[in-house]
């Protein structure tokens, strides 16, 4: 059985991480979340991702030491989308949901920092413990994180390697919802059907332009989404999908989305 494993529902795509006993991460892992990823992107029919883990103890303890003890290299070719298939997926242009089954340390972390939205089970714990063996958590916590909270907190986790709570990620707005366990995925579900009844050109367009201007001023930020090189944005307005959800909207109906 594959450690990855894919299960399509309508737009959505079902991701699921199951390696041993902890979801560790080597980089055949990684190409294969990235093959995933890579079909959401590729699949006009998909809208959103959700990625999980295997069992209801780990989403997954990130980098799998044995390997690195072994002889694999972190730079190691990790494929299309870097190390787990999503931190450096720089033109992924759909949203990926997190459901965050249990502890996510490490890169299993960074892989929930890659994604749009998250949606947490109430036991499930995050940390990035890399400090304490010498390391930095460079697949995107040094930069993601402080980005998502404030800088001391971030901080903190960082260079403690502290474990916090999926209730304390929530109130620093890095997870966008804790559930019991028992009702993990049919909240992401939910969520990700939320994600479905919107066109698909335009969570493209806010991805790319969320992407296109994070860390500009308001000025230069509005500068760069009127460039006109934005391919998604530059596309929505004059898109059937525009006229159909105007149509939609007056004709009192759900709208029929083509992509395009």
């Amino acid at each position: 059985m594959s450690d990855v494993t894919t299960q399509r529902r309508g737009r959505v795509l079902e991701i699921t991480l199951a390696r041993g006993k902890v979801n560790a991460m080597d980089a055949a892992t990684s190409r294969a979340l990235g093959a995933a990823f890579q079909q959401l992107q590729d699949d006009d029919g998909l809208s959103v991702a959700i990625i999980t883990g295997g069992g209801d103890r780990f989403f997954s303890a990130g980098w799998d030491l044995k390997a690195a003890a072994e002889g694999e290299a972190p730079d190691e070719n990790m494929g299309v989308g870097g190390f787990a298939g999503l931190t450096e997926y720089w033109g992924l242009t759909k949203p990926v949901i997190a459901a965050v089954n249990g502890m996510a340390l490490g890169g299993g972390f960074e892989l929930i920092l890659a994604a749009d939205m998250v949606v947490a089970a109430d036991h499930a714990t995050f940390g990035l413990p890399e400090a304490k063996i010498g390391l930095v958590p460079d697949s995107g916590g040094m930069i993601r994180l402080p980005r998502r909270m404030p800088r001391a907190a971030a901080m903190e986790m960082i260079m403690t390697g502290r474990h916090v709570s999926a209730q304390e990620l929530e109130r620093w707005g890095v997870v966008n919802q804790v559930v019991p366990a028992d009702q993990l995925m049919q909240a992401a579900h939910d969520l990700a059907d939320r994600v479905c009844r919107c066109a698909p050109l335009s969570l493209q367009a806010a991805k790319e332009i969320y992407a296109a201007t994070e860390g500009l001023d308001e000025q230069a930020a509005f500068e760069r989404m009127r460039a006109g090189d934005l391919r998604a944005y530059s596309q929505i307005y004059d898109s059937e999908d525009a006229k159909e959800g105007m149509n939609a909207l007056f004709e009192k109906r759900d709208p029929v989305w083509k992509g395009r």
